[in-house]
C-alpha cells in the first residue's frame, strides 16, 4: 500500500499556532443514538436490575443466561485459565505484575498528624475505597495489561472488594485477560459488558454490589455511560484516543522512531502519532521508514488512516522549542528520544507519562516497567495524572481541638462566623471560647 501523506509543520511559521491547534483537535462528542441508547440501558438496569443486565447480555454478546449466578466466574476458572497458558505467557504476566506492584507499592500514601503547642492536634487520616468496579473490555480487544495496571494499585492501596465486569460475546472467553484478573487479586469477575455493567456496578443489583469508583477503559458506549454515573461512583477519567510525541534530536535509528509512531497508531484510526525534531534532514528520514515498513504491519490500514488524519511531523528551532512544543500538547505518552534526556527533563510540565533515552520505547511502559499505562489524553495531562494507588485512597481531615486551643480558635470563629452572618456558627464556637 501507498504511504500516507503525513502532516509536516514548521514552528517558525507564522501560522504554526494554528495548523498544530487543527491537527490536535478531536472532537469527543458522543452521538445522540449513543446517548439515547445508554441513558435507556442505564434507566433499566436501575430499575429492574439483574433482570435487564440479563437481557441486554443475551442482546449483545448472544449469551443466554438463566440467571446471574450463570454470568459470574469462580476462582477456579480463573486459576484454570491461568494455569492453561503457555509457559512464556505465564511468566510474562507474572513479571509484569511483579514490577508493577513493585513500583505502586511506593506510591502508598499514610496518614499522618501534628500536635500544636497548646495541644490541639491535626493531620489527615488516609483510608482505601471499600469496593472498586474495573471494566475490561472483551470480544475483539482483549487486554490483560490494563487488568494488571487498573486492578494491582486497587489492591496495593487496600481496596477490600476489586469487581471485575469482562463480555464474553458468544461465550468465548480470554484466558489471558483471566489470568491476569488471577495474578491481580482480582475477588469477583462477571462475565458482562457494555453500559448494563457499568450500570449494574453503579447503582447494584442483588447479585453485583454497587462499587464506589468504576476504572477501566471500554467502548464509546462504556464511555457514555461512566459520564452518566458519575457522582453517584467516582470515575477514573472519561478516556480519548491514544496519543504519543516523540522528540529526537535526529540521532537515532530513524526505524525506530517510524515503528514508535507506529505503536500508538495501530490503536485505532483516531490515534495521534507526531513527532518533532530540530533535524530537517531526519524528518525526512523518519517519513522514508513510514513508507518502507508500513506495508509490512498487520494493522498497517489502521496505522495508515491515523498517520495520514492526525499524524504530525514537525520542524522546530532546537530541543528548547521542542519541550514547548510538547507542553503545549501535553501528550499521553512523550519519548524524549535525545542523548541527554535528564538536561531535558526540567523544561517539560505537561506529560502523562515521560519516557527516557533512546531505549525507553513507549511500548516498554504499556507492558512491563512498572509506571502505570492509564494515562491523561486529549491534553489533560494539563491538570491530571497517570491512574496510581492514590486514586484508590481518600484523606479524611483529623481536627482535634484542645480546652486551650478552643478558646482561642472559638474567638477567631466566631468573629468570622458574625461576619458572615451565621449567629448559629458564631453562637457553637462562642460555646467552646466560653466568652
Amino acid at each position: 500500500m501507498n504511504a500516507p501523506a503525513i502532516t509536516r509543520l514548521d514552528a517558525s511559521s507564522p501560522d504554526f499556532r494554528a495548523s498544530l491547534t487543527a491537527l490536535l483537535a478531536f472532537n469527543d462528542a458522543t452521538d445522540a443514538a449513543i446517548q439515547n441508547a445508554v441513558s435507556d440501558i442505564l434507566a433499566a438496569v436501575r430499575a429492574r436490575g439483574d433482570a435487564a443486565v440479563i437481557e441486554y447480555t443475551a442482546r449483545f454478546d448472544r449469551l443466554n443466561a438463566p440467571d446471574m449466578a450463570a454470568l459470574e466466574l469462580s476462582h477456579a476458572a480463573l486459576e484454570n485459565a491461568r494455569a492453561n497458558l503457555p509457559a512464556n505467557l505465564r511468566e510474562a504476566l507474572e513479571q509484569a505484575a511483579e514490577r508493577v506492584r513493585a513500583y505502586h507499592e511506593r506510591q502508598r500514601q499514610e496518614s499522618w498528624t501534628y500536635t500544636e503547642a497548646d495541644g490541639t492536634v491535626l493531620g489527615q487520616q488516609v483510608t482505601a475505597l471499600d469496593r472498586v468496579g474495573l471494566y475490561v473490555p472483551g470480544g475483539k480487544a482483549a487486554y490483560p495489561s490494563s487488568v494488571l495496571m487498573n486492578a494491582i494499585p486497587a489492591k496495593v492501596a487496600g481496596v477490600k472488594e476489586l469487581i471485575m465486569v469482562v463480555p464474553t460475546p458468544d461465550g468465548v472467553r480470554n484466558d489471558l485477560v483471566l489470568a491476569a484478573a488471577a495474578i491481580s487479586g482480582v475477588d469477583r469477575v462477571f462475565t458482562i459488558g457494555g453500559a448494563q455493567a457499568v450500570g449494574a456496578m453503579a447503582y447494584g443489583t442483588a447479585s453485583i454490589p454497587q462499587v464506589d469508583k468504576i476504572v477501566g477503559p471500554g467502548n464509546a458506549y462504556v464511555a457514555e455511560a461512566k459520564r452518566r454515573v458519575f457522582g453517584i461512583v467516582g470515575i477514573d477519567m472519561i478516556a480519548g484516543p491514544s496519543e504519543i510525541l516523540v522528540i529526537c534530536d535526529g540521532q537515532t535509528n530513524p526505524d525506530w522512531i517510524a515503528m514508535d509512531l507506529f505503536s500508538q497508531a495501530e490503536h485505532d484510526e483516531l490515534a495521534q502519532a507526531i513527532l518533532v525534531s530540530p533535524d530537517a534532514a531526519f524528518l525526512d528520514a523518519v517519513e522514508a521508514s513510514i513508507a518502507r515498513l508500513l506495508p509490512q504491519m498487520p494493522r498497517r490500514e489502521v496505522i495508515a488512516t491515523s498517520i495520514g488524519t492526525r499524524g504530525g511531523l514537525i520542524l522546530c528551532r532546537d530541543l528548547d522549542e521542542a519541550a514547548e512544543i510538547a507542553n503545549l500538547i501535553a501528550p499521553e505518552h512523550l519519548e524524549l528520544s535525545v542523548e541527554d534526556p535528564n538536561a531535558m527533563l526540567p523544561a517539560i510540565r505537561h506529560a502523562g507519562a515521560i519516557f527516557m533515552g533512546r531505549n525507553t520505547c513507549e511500548s516498554l511502559g504499556d507492558y512491563c516497567a512498572g509506571p502505570n499505562h492509564v494515562l491523561p489524553t486529549s491534553r489533560t495531562a494539563r491538570f491530571s495524572s497517570p491512574l496510581g494507588v492514590y486514586d484508590f485512597q481518600k484523606r479524611s481531615s483529623l481536627i482535634h481541638v484542645s480546652a486551650a486551643g478552643a478558646k482561642t480558635l472559638g474567638n477567631i470563629a466566631a468573629d468570622l462566623a458574625y461576619g458572615e452572618g451565621l449567629q448559629a456558627h458564631a453562637r457553637s464556637a462562642e460555646y467552646r471560647a466560653g466568652r
